[in-house]
């Protein structure tokens, strides 16, 4: 099998992450808990994602030129991404993530972006032959805007799919909507693009609608354990999730991602693309981390195979 050629353009942080019983509330200080330390960043993880899936990827991003760079290059290379357009900056420190992760699964992110603020399009513009010549190019908000927007535009100028997973949820123009050819919310990403609260199936799809009307190709609204809702202008369908005990539901989403883009760069139908993705999410939930989740092409494919 040809590995598929995916560019990920993003945001690469170090986790700080500690096990609570639960996430505490504001001004409260909780006793114990576990510490460690974890590759992460929503561009890195959906990069290492893909990449352990199955795909030939390349990553644009910043680092600081300090250890948590040092770590996360090796990581990366370890891993098979292509780091060639990865810039170490001198002046800026590599991006952390400070996290607490409760008993259920569930958890509670601050980040310090560092370099990922710096990533510019002129870092895109170094990296535009290879995102023409991708077969797919996937992005995020942890970095700035005009830089999405200057890898979108030289994607769909060149025909080549892009995908956006709009997390952190902010506000978006239309102008970069109109060059997205699949757009991947969550529930809460989808309440804050749509001012639609998502809680079922019908709220799903009429928040779907609303982004579809806003220019974008096809929604993929993702629904933790329940699936994922696919919209298009043709219709609504959901694709199942499968039920699995969780332990961590860190960058569940950038899994769901990597392997999306994975599948779909390798001509995978978008409903089996989706069902690939999940089991890929289903499975990182069931380890701590972010990219120490995601797994590798094989257990996804046995995965399937136990789910069929």
């Amino acid at each position: 099998m040809k590995k598929s050629s995916i560019v990920v353009v993003g945001s690469s942080n170090t986790d700080m992450i500690i096990q609570v019983a639960r996430i505490p509330k504001p001004g409260e200080t909780l006793l114990g808990g576990k510490f460690l330390t974890a590759a992460g960043g929503k561009g890195a993880n959906q990069a290492v994602s893909a990449a352990l899936a199955g795909g030939n990827v390349t990553l644009v991003a910043r680092l600081g030129k300090d250890m948590f760079g040092d770590q996360a290059v090796a990581g990366f290379q370890r891993n098979g991404v292509c780091v060639d357009y990865v810039v170490r900056d001198k002046t800026a420190p590599s991006g952390v993530a400070l996290i607490f992760v409760a008993k259920d699964g569930e958890n509670s992110i601050a980040v310090a972006g560092g370099a990922n603020g710096k990533l510019a399009p002129a870092d895109v513009k170094k990296a535009a032959k290879t995102i023409r010549t991708a077969a797919a190019l996937v992005v995020q908000l942890e970095t700035p805007l005009e830089t999405v927007q200057a890898a979108a535009e030289i994607a769909a100028k060149a025909g080549v799919p892009v995908i956006l997973n709009p997390a952190p949820a902010q506000s978006l123009l239309g102008s970069l909507l109109k060059l997205v050819s699949i757009l991947t919310p969550n529930e809460t990403e989808a309440e804050w693009l749509t001012g639609i609260k998502v809680t079922d199936a019908r709220t799903a799809a009429k928040a779907a609608d609303k982004l579809l009307a806003r220019g974008v190709k096809t929604v993929i609204l993702t629904l933790g354990s329940r699936g994922a809702l696919i919209a298009e202008a043709s219709g609504h369908q959901l694709v199942a999730g499968f039920k699995v005990k969780a332990v961590d539901t860190t960058a569940a989403g950038d899994t769901f991602n990597g392997a999306l883009a994975v599948a779909l760069a390798e001509g995978k139908a978008l409903v089996g693309a989706v069902r690939f993705a999940n089991a890929a999410a289903a499975l990182s939930v069931t380890k701590i981390g972010a990219q120490t989740s995601a797994p590798r092409r094989k257990e996804i494919e046995r995965f399937l195979k136990d789910n069929a």
